[in-house]
């Protein structure tokens, strides 16, 4: 044959294929969920070690099916765990009288099945406690630990998960191992129950690993109604300037560090336009991988190691110090300290808000992005507190992770609001671009 001939039939192959290539990805859209901020009951939610617990505690959740029949259970969005898990109703009659409508009843579910020892799921390495062998039963156990150093024990268990636009759209549902927790759990009638967690790091039991998801995104709106979550490889944030930084892994293993996370490269702190001379060698992990900058859905505020947290403290005060509105409560009560990790705090008279817009921005800056806070995202009113004649107490939003104590810088979901936030495994980095969440909602709604 000739050569030109050989190239036409060559080129028109790789058409061929380029456009079959395209048909198949136009045809696999993203799922789409509602994300909604709840204000959670003080002890609604197990914590592994590394969480905080709040009293006030704002989570993420999102709305899936589980089971046969399916279940419409509510779960918190957290990038921090690994483990999905979900309280489930007693088996037999005794405390049934505990169980409520935010419980998953895994006797009502045909295709609930228990993990058995042999499986390979029960042989997981990722997670912070190994799962362990039932002898009597030969089902394989978890553990989640409570910051409180309290624990809850269940069972890893598998059933198919129906996520968001795929159950619409007719796609079948993901089978996937979750712990089915047995414990009981205080709730409030002020509180949002939540009938378990959906463990989004890359751990090989999170939801992300089991559904193959190689790209999700978020937007954490400042309304409840008003966050998207979005699953899938998708052009849709592309009216979006995304700016990107690479995920951050140390060339070998660390005991201190959590391989799992979601881990960037923080490379500085501006307080207003003042850059903070904190040393690299602060900001960065430790040779025992102590010291990692983890994005945490899971946890509401962000925490910063001792030193850089004192830089902060002190420029911030230095800046605030001029505002007629704000007092330092650390002149007047030097030990007071919210939840006791926020001591950069303020008394504010009574009736009225600190001045949002005369706050110095506190930025965070990264390899190739940045994630300034500002605004009303930097002072949070502390519940209860008054002073003097009804003066308010409001703390900065950046806590003291010395005093908790964790071993990490950790970016909580309040510091994400308004921010599309983009974790691209396929490539290894996180994606941030500034964008008022209810609109990126209504052009994801439209384009989909």
């Amino acid at each position: 044959m000739p050569p030109h001939l050989v190239l036409c039939l060559l080129l028109v192959l790789l058409a061929v294929l380029w456009s079959s290539c395209e048909a198949a990805t136009a045809g696999t859209k993203p799922l789409l969920l509602s994300l909604r901020a709840r204000q959670m009951p003080a002890r609604a939610l197990p914590r592994q070690p590394s969480k905080l617990r709040f009293h006030h505690n704002v989570s993420l959740t999102v709305s899936l099916a589980v089971g046969t029949p399916p279940q419409n259970v509510t779960m918190v969005l957290d990038t921090g765990s690994e483990l999905s898990w979900l309280l489930c109703a007693p088996s037999s009659g005794e405390g049934s009288r505990n169980a409520s409508t935010t419980t998953f009843r895994p006797r009502a579910s045909a295709s609930f099945a228990a993990v058995p020892c042999a499986s390979p799921q029960c042989r997981s390495r990722d997670l912070p406690s190994p799962p362990a062998c039932d002898g009597a039963s030969q089902r394989c156990q978890v553990s989640l630990s409570y910051a409180d150093g309290s624990s809850s024990d269940g069972a890893l268990a598998t059933d198919v998960f129906a996520v968001g636009s795929s159950a619409a759209a007719g796609a079948p549902p993901l089978r996937a191992a979750f712990g089915c927790m047995s414990s009981a759990f205080d709730s409030s009638p002020d509180g949002v129950a939540s009938a378990g967690l959906l463990g989004m790091n890359r751990g090989a039991l999170s939801f992300v690993s089991q559904a193959s998801t190689r790209r999700f995104s978020y937007c954490i709106s400042d309304r409840d109604d008003a966050g998207v979550l979005l699953l899938g490889h998708s052009d849709l944030p592309t009216f979006l300037p995304l700016n990107y930084t690479p995920l951050y892994q140390p060339a070998r293993p660390l005991p201190y560090f959590d391989r799992v996370a979601y881990s960037v490269q923080l490379l500085g702190i501006r307080v207003g336009a003042k850059h903070l001379p904190i040393p690299a060698s602060v900001l960065a992990p430790d040779h025992t991988g102590a010291g990692q900058t983890m994005v945490d859905s899971g946890t509401q505020f962000t925490f910063l190691l001792g030193d850089a947290y004192a830089a902060v403290k002190a420029e911030f005060l230095r800046q605030t110090r001029p505002l007629p509105l704000l007092r330092a409560l650390g002149d007047e009560e030097p030990g007071f300290a919210f939840q006791e990790a926020f001591d950069t705090c303020f008394r504010v008279p009574r009736g009225r808000a600190p001045p949002a817009a005369r706050l110095p921005r506190v930025t965070l800056l990264f390899n190739g992005a940045e994630m300034a806070v500002g605004g009303d995202r930097l002072l949070y009113k502390v519940p209860g507190e008054r002073r003097g004649g009804g003066d308010a107490v409001w703390c900065l939003t950046f806590g003291n992770a010395d005093l908790v104590p964790i071993m990490a810088y950790v970016i909580g979901h309040h510091h994400q609001m308004n921010l599309w936030v983009e974790y691209d495994l396929e490539r290894g980095r996180v994606g941030l671009a500034p964008v008022r969440c209810d609109v990126a909602s209504e052009r994801l709604g439209l384009m989909l």
